[in-house]
């Protein structure tokens, strides 16, 4: 697992209870990794044996993409990877790069109840609001996408940019200004918040403030899961909303994680998936 700073990830919790689950040998450990540090630690790996695979939280999403020999279609679209798979070729270490954020969002989401063809909002615009947007569109490709963000980056810039992750996925993505987020919100169906710990704070103030009631059945994803519940957690609960915990998106990104690094190993997914919830004390599926 790598990432900056690293050491309140739940991924090693997930990932060691999976692979004890499937009687799979291996070690999974959390490393700190700087963004100015991944060009050089990317290089390192090639060459040390008995890698398997990495998990990439931030802000190595972007930064690592350029290290990797090969990517999957979904990060060459958005920008951004959040898992590498090694292997050997022709004698050399290939570095691949894959996103399970993607499933993992969407995953959350139905199991919190999300309707079909929802109003959708993403708040921030970085790697993971790429990977809402992606997830967005796979549930309802014509619905369209919006995002607000204080700041849209260009893209090429660090990253793809939402709005051209929006264009490579096949949704639209309409630009708002972060001034209009809680009016956003209140119209929404579904909203996932990709803003780091207290990031959303001001804006639970404004709709706690603001609002009688969000929209019927209306469901929060809040990728920030420390601390826990968040301010717009509590917020959208007080207004009628469900929230999907974000380690629930953890879960689901991170079964696809193992999928990928156990290969043929995987087995009883259920299972698996039970095993990675009492490791982090959520409810079993």
């Amino acid at each position: 697992m790598l990432g900056h700073p690293i050491s309140h990830s739940k991924s090693p919790l997930l990932h060691r209870a999976a692979y004890a689950h499937l009687g799979w040998e291996c070690r999974y450990d959390a490393i700190d990794v700087r963004e100015e540090e991944a060009a050089a630690f990317a290089a390192s790996l090639r060459a040390e044996g008995g890698w398997t695979g990495l998990s990439v939280t931030m802000p190595l999403k972007a930064a690592m993409v350029a290290h990797m020999d090969q990517i999957q279609p979904l990060v060459q679209a958005l920008g951004v990877l959040n898992t590498v798979t090694f292997a050997r070729e022709g004698g050399r270490t290939v570095l691949t790069g894959h996103n399970t954020d993607v499933a993992g969002i969407v995953g959350a989401l139905r199991n919190a109840g999300m309707r079909d063809r929802p109003r959708a909002v993403v708040l921030g615009s970085g790697g993971t609001a790429c990977a809402a947007v992606a997830a967005l569109a796979q549930v309802d490709p014509a619905g369209g996408v919006d995002v607000c963000a204080r700041r849209f980056p260009e893209a090429g810039v660090n990253q793809a940019g939402v709005v051209a992750a929006g264009a490579a996925v096949g949704t639209t993505v309409n630009a708002r200004p972060w001034a209009e987020a809680a009016a956003a919100c209140a119209g929404a169906d579904v909203v996932v918040s990709t803003l780091p710990p207290h990031g959303a704070d001001r804006l639970a103030e404004e709709l706690a403030g603001e609002l009688a009631e969000v929209q019927p059945g209306a469901v929060l994803l809040d990728a920030a899961y420390d601390p826990w519940p968040s301010r717009l957690a509590s917020a959208w609960a007080g207004l009628g909303g469900v929230v999907a915990p974000g380690i629930e998106m953890l879960l689901y990104q991170a079964v696809e994680q193992v999928k990928l690094f156990t290969g043929e190993a995987f087995s009883d997914e259920p299972g698996v998936i039970n095993a990675m919830c009492d490791a982090v004390g959520i409810a079993r599926r």
